[in-house]
């Protein structure tokens, strides 16, 4: 049995590009009119200019509202939430980060930890108040109720921000994560396949 299957293969890499690409433009788009006494170094910027990363943002916003609800459909209706997400308790999530703290965490071969339950469910938290406060930037008169629950047009530019500032703190744990075990990085290519009597997808 695969530790992952097809479907959250595709998705994972396509949604990593998408929000790679998103970010990058994001920056630009931040640095037209910044929230904070900062801004981005434009190498580091997608899109060259404001329009151009609009274009590109705009682009990866539905490739990522696309594969976010393919994961999201797969994921509740194949048990795979279900199975590697939950349960969610704080006592395990407190042990599990105690040892991960002391670099003592064992990795088990197609099972998430605590800790990785906590940091997964949360990096979809994210991104749902990611699109969510993107739509209603993108189109504040349109989308005027959800603009309206995000406090206003200036307010969902924050939660966007600290929405994507979120994620980009995943990428980064999930990085060092990969650095520490590389061995789980074929398995997101390849699915990998559980040892004799491993737990089930």
């Amino acid at each position: 049995m695969r530790i992952h299957p097809l479907t959250v293969r595709i998705v994972h890499w396509i949604t990593a590009f998408a929000v790679i690409c998103m970010m990058l433009s994001g920056w630009r788009i931040y640095d037209a009119s910044p929230l904070f006494g900062f801004t981005f170094p434009p190498a580091i910027t997608l899109g060259g200019w404001l329009a151009g990363a609009i274009a590109w943002h705009l682009a990866a916003m539905w490739l990522l509202v696309a594969s976010f609800v393919v994961y999201l459909v797969y994921g509740i209706a194949s048990g795979h939430f279900r199975r590697r997400m939950f349960p969610v308790r704080p006592g395990e999530v407190a042990h599990d980060l105690g040892l991960a703290l002391r670099f003592r965490l064992p990795h088990r071969t197609g099972m998430y930890n605590a800790v990785q339950r906590v940091f997964y469910l949360g990096v979809i938290v994210a991104l749902l108040g990611v699109v969510a406060s993107g739509f209603s930037i993108w189109k504040p008169v349109q989308f005027a109720p959800l603009t309206a629950l995000f406090g206003g047009y200036d307010t969902a530019r924050y939660v966007h921000f600290f929405c994507m500032s979120a994620i980009a703190a995943f990428i980064v744990v999930h990085l060092a994560l990969v650095a520490l075990v590389p061995r789980v990085l074929p398995t997101m290519i390849t699915g990998g396949r559980l040892p004799q009597g491993g737990p089930a997808e």
